[in-house]
């Protein structure tokens, strides 16, 4: 390229932060943000949602440690038919039927905390993985700094609205 396009080769030499990792802040909290996966209400029988475990930063950056979801399927009944049989009726109530914010809230600690009973009888959260987490986008935080922050489950507007629809 040229000079006076105003465009050059980066040269590190010529630059007095590289090699400097950005002060990245202290880390003040910790949480997950939970919203539809597809980012609106999915037609189907079904609705997925998406996990977004973060830390928040003190000068107000939020930054996601990982990204997990589920999904929900509509509510099926099961029938007794007079003649005695039984059928599942597929769609018998929409795939929200049921949901209210503190479910979903739920949902989401389903989903970011360990699967392992033995794990989640010693510790609630994985500390120290997350720690981990951090520290590779370069955010200076311990296992024990982490334990001490209250953890938030946020929901976004949209799936709020969502769940308040009739």
């Amino acid at each position: 390229m040229s000079e006076r396009s105003g465009w050059l080769p980066y040269d590190p030499r010529l630059d007095p932060d590289a090699g400097n990792p950005p002060d990245q802040g202290r880390v003040v909290r910790l949480g997950a943000i939970c919203d539809l996966a597809t980012g609106a209400p999915e037609t189907g029988p079904s609705q997925s949602f998406t996990v977004r475990e973060f830390v928040e930063l003190d000068n107000g950056r939020h930054v996601v440690l990982r990204e997990l979801g589920w999904t929900t399927s509509s509510v099926r009944a099961l029938v007794e038919l007079e003649d005695g049989r039984r059928v599942v009726l597929e769609n018998a109530a929409p795939a929200r039927t049921g949901l209210t914010p503190d479910r979903i809230r739920q949902d989401v600690l389903n989903v970011v905390l360990p699967d392992d009973d033995e794990e989640a009888r010693r510790e609630p959260h994985p500390w120290e993985w997350l720690a981990e987490l951090a520290r590779q986008q370069g955010i200076a935080v311990t296992a024990d700094e982490l334990k001490a922050l209250p953890y938030d489950v946020i929901l976004s507007k949209r799936l709020r609205e969502w769940l308040e629809t009739p």
